[in-house]
């Protein structure tokens, strides 16, 4: 595939970092656009020092003047339950304003339009495992609501914008990312048991560790989404692992991997979901994609990732 020019909202944050890199290797113009709100990653160094690389500093909230473009990529938003109860009016701006500037370039540029949405868009779901087609079961007053509902948002926007200006557009609802490279104080599950564990302390599992989840090895997540990216597709696309495991699992196996630690359960925190899992029938169909990273695999190299991180 010929070189490119992709804007990347949110990209000097965990998965844009990645992201980036991933497009600059096969031979892209990269410009990210972040605020850096959330912190600045090391990754981000690396690829300040690429010469196809460009930073720009501002809140996707601001209008956007980055032409020409051939592809955006919009995954600018908080995230993270602490973050995101912290900040629930920047969550939803960031969710709509935020959406409407990124579809904004992209229309003036007649350029791919590529939402990273979220599985979340399921809520505390009914139905399991999740298939796009299912409408999901959200709060819009809870918690976390300005987080679903901005996905939500965005994910209307989107479709709004194909119907309305015929723009090539496609949505990816991520499950649970993870891997090298989170940031240090990230308080979403994987890293926050990582960084408990090096530190022999506690792994505190909220409401007894029987909820389930999906992780994602992070180098599996960006193949799928390049495929998208690349692809004609319009999506809705689940794209996650369905390795389905307990919290409690999850804790016992990050504490197995690093040999230290321990593991506490406390009460459940409001607006849990009980289950989440992806059905990856069109992952896999659509984009000929499925995850290849084992779960202990892919904590194998986060641990000795952030083992590498606190030697230095």
């Amino acid at each position: 595939m010929s070189s490119q020019h992709v804007l990347v909202t949110g990209g000097a944050g965990f998965i844009g970092t990645h992201l980036c890199t991933a497009l600059l290797e096969r031979g892209d113009h990269v410009t990210a656009l972040d605020d850096l709100s959330a912190g600045h990653l090391p990754a981000l160094d690396d690829l300040l020092e690429h010469d196809r690389f460009t930073l720009l500093k501002q809140d996707v909230i601001e209008p956007i003047d980055c032409d020409p473009v051939d592809a955006v990529v919009h995954m600018a938003i908080p995230v993270g339950p602490e973050v995101v109860t912290r900040r629930p009016i920047e969550t939803l701006r960031a969710g709509s304003i935020g959406t409407l500037n990124a579809l904004d370039v992209a229309a003036a540029n007649g350029a791919r339009f590529l939402c990273l949405s979220s599985s979340e868009i399921y809520g505390d779901p009914l139905v399991h495992p999740q298939h796009e087609d299912y409408r999901g079961n959200v709060d819009p007053t809870a918690p976390l609501g300005c987080y679903d509902e901005g996905k939500r948002f965005a994910e209307a926007a989107t479709f709004a914008y194909r119907r309305q200006h015929d723009l090539s557009v496609g949505i990816i609802r991520p499950f649970n990312v993870y891997g090298p490279g989170m940031y240090e104080d990230d308080r979403r599950v994987v890293p926050a048991f990582v960084r408990q564990a090096l530190a022999g302390s506690t792994l505190t599992l909220h409401g007894g560790g029987i909820q389930t989840r999906s992780f994602c090895y992070v180098d599996d997540f960006v193949t799928g989404l390049i495929a998208m990216l690349d692809s004609a597709e319009t999506g809705p696309v689940n794209l996650g692992s369905d390795e389905e495991i307990t919290i409690r699992e999850l804790a016992d196996l990050v504490v197995d991997v690093a040999g230290s630690g321990s593991v506490e359960v406390v009460a459940g925190r409001a607006q849990d979901s009980s289950v989440r899992c992806p059905d990856l029938g069109k992952a896999r169909k659509l984009l000929n994609w499925t995850p290849t990273t084992s779960l202990r695999t892919g904590i194998e190299r986060t641990v000795s990732w952030a083992r590498a991180g606190r030697a230095a």
